[in-house]
């Protein structure tokens, strides 16, 4: 139960964070619904395919070092494949290139900034719940 209730709080926050970097760069509650629905969205349709050439890639990795590297690539991947839909889904929506260029700058950097706090926070919650059973068995 509490993993769902994590897992949908963390959607809820990403397009949270989605929603309110395009309000602020637009001023527009339609583009930052558009962003917060579209982009999310096209991520999710893409990453299975990411995630499959990349898992080849791995595969072909014969020692530590290669599956580091490989590792390492597939992230680097994933994040310019997450702010190129960022760039693209603002380019589209507004027809603005600066306006597209600073949301796959923001966008991801948020998330990474914020993402790992959210995380944080419903660890010490999991922490937390686990903990009161035994002193209520005490």
């Amino acid at each position: 139960m509490i993993t769902a209730a994590k897992k949908v709080s963390q959607v809820a926050a990403h397009t949270g964070i989605a929603f309110g970097l395009m309000y602020v760069l637009t001023g527009s509650v339609v583009f930052g619904g558009l962003a917060a629905v579209l982009e999310p969205v096209v991520n999710v349709l893409l990453l299975p395919f990411h995630e499959r050439a990349w898992h080849k890639l791995r595969a072909r990795a014969v020692q530590a070092r290669e599956r580091y590297a490989a590792l390492a690539g597939e992230k680097v991947s994933q994040t310019i494949m997450h702010a190129a839909v960022a760039f693209l889904m603002l380019w589209w929506a507004t027809g603005s290139m600066a306006v597209g260029g600073l949301a796959a700058v923001l966008e991801p950097v948020l998330n990474v900034v914020a993402l790992p706090l959210h995380d944080r926070l419903w660890d010490k919650l999991e922490l937390r719940l686990a903990a009161q059973p035994a002193a209520a068995a005490a």
